[in-house]
């Protein structure tokens, strides 16, 4: 399974630590996806789940497993989920190489 999405290891840490709090278990792993919206035109969205739907997509990437919808694996394909926790705020950061344009708060994007 190759990572069409790469985690860094900030992101692995606390995904471990998110996974480990809310005591999901081995059959969950991280949802990736893409919504139509906020300001630059699709946004990013990002779960737990442990439910595949039809045409669901995974890879892994440091030992976590990672699903895109078919219409968000189009966009989000070489994409690096990070985890930030400084002064300029705490989340996962999307560094996405198809983006032609980001918002300013970095939540959203158009290709």
């Amino acid at each position: 399974m190759d990572a069409i999405v790469k985690i860094t290891d900030k992101a692995k840490a606390r995904i471990d630590q998110i996974m480990n709090d809310e005591k999901y278990d081995g059959n969950y792993f991280v949802r990736v996806a893409v919504e139509s919206g906020g300001c630059s035109g699709l946004s990013y969205k990002l779960n737990f789940d442990n439910q595949e739907q039809k045409g669901d997509q995974f890879c892994e990437d440091k030992g976590i497993k990672i699903c895109l919808d078919i219409k968000s694996y189009l966009y989000l394909a070489g994409t690096e989920l990070d985890y930030s926790d400084g002064l300029n705020g705490k989340g996962f950061e999307f560094n996405n190489p198809n983006a032609s344009r980001t918002c300013a708060c970095g939540e959203s994007f158009s290709v």
